[in-house]
């Protein structure tokens, strides 16, 4: 199908480029580097996301043209949608969206519905960024430093720093030949992994004090909770990566961050090693997402919660 979406390109003038609401590494990296892309090639590009970019991304390339507003968008030609497995996963603009002539849906997720026509999904691939690698490499275009920093943060981040098991040969070839092209690992690596502001330490050290190992299930969880953020002045996006501390326990093999996302509403971010699957778990309360990473919603008090996702862990 990548001969049909090289043809969409071809024949397309204005491009509208957009990705799951709560976006991550993988999202921004993928939309700017196919902005880039496409502006390279004379076309009129848009990357639209609901949400504000988060603090530690934003130093990305060309990170400064999302825009958070779009209207009359049966005037684009092509809608991109990345990283998403679901239309519904865009946010308020999926139901206008659905009306654009030619969805053109790039993402990795085991749980993808195949919602658009055309579409490049793969599973196997660490990441969004990954596939838009193959595709560029496949139209020969220009692959500017630009383009090649935004690609590295995309599979940098999905992968886990390259140690989750989606780092696959394929992915470090790819990733050398970024570096090639211009992207800097260490200026990279140091504005996402290293550029912390203080309230984020604070609400990881009261988020820490939630810590539960079950090593029945061999289960650790963290709960962020709205009064941790209020008590800390922190924000929802500087949860990121909460999940991966719990997962580094030895004799550990999932790792669940529970986020109050309402009054007895919680969204689970969960992590693997090895061969656990958690997107079996995840799928059974209405989620998806990967092997070793996946996510959903649970509504319920925070104890329930809890005996509920362990239960299931219990089953699978």
């Amino acid at each position: 199908m990548i001969k049909e979406i090289i043809s969409a390109i071809s024949s397309g003038k204005k491009f509208l480029i957009t990705a799951h609401v709560r976006l991550d590494g993988d999202a921004l990296g993928s939309e700017l580097a196919l902005y880039l892309m496409l502006q390279g090639l004379g076309k009129e590009a848009v990357v639209y996301n609901e949400d504000a970019t988060p603090e530690h991304y934003r130093f990305l390339p060309a990170a400064e043209s999302i825009v958070h507003d779009v209207e009359n968008i049966e005037k684009y030609d092509v809608c991109f949608i990345l990283d998403c497995s679901e239309l519904d996963r865009l946010g308020k603009i999926s139901a206008n969206v659905a009306r654009v002539e030619n969805l053109i849906n790039i993402d990795h997720h085991i749980s993808n519905s195949g919602f658009s026509k055309l579409k490049l999904l793969d599973a196997h691939a660490s990441s969004t960024g990954e596939l838009l690698y193959r595709l560029m490499r496949k139209m020969h275009v220009k692959m500017t430093q630009d383009i090649c920093t935004n690609l590295y943060a995309a599979i940098l981040t999905d992968t886990g720093g390259f140690r989750y098991s989606n780092t696959r040969q394929d992915t470090l070839w790819a990733a050398g030949d970024l570096v090639e092209g211009g992207a800097n690992p260490q200026w990279i690596s140091e504005n996402i992994y290293e550029s912390d502001p203080p309230a984020k330490l604070r609400l990881l050290s009261r988020v820490m004090e939630t810590l539960t190992l079950d090593m029945e299930t061999k289960t650790a969880s963290l709960v962020v909770t709205w009064q941790h953020l209020q008590d800390t002045g922190a924000t929802m996006e500087q949860t990121d990566g909460f999940v991966d501390i719990p997962r580094s326990v030895k004799g550990i093999d999932i790792a669940i961050l529970y986020t109050q996302m309402g009054e007895e509403q919680y969204k689970l971010s969960l992590r693997s090693k090895g061969g656990v699957n958690v997107e079996k778990i995840a799928r059974k309360f209405g989620g998806g997402g990967h092997v070793n990473a996946a996510a959903c919603r649970i509504d319920g008090h925070i104890d329930e919660v809890k005996s509920r996702v362990l239960e299931a862990i219990r089953e699978s």
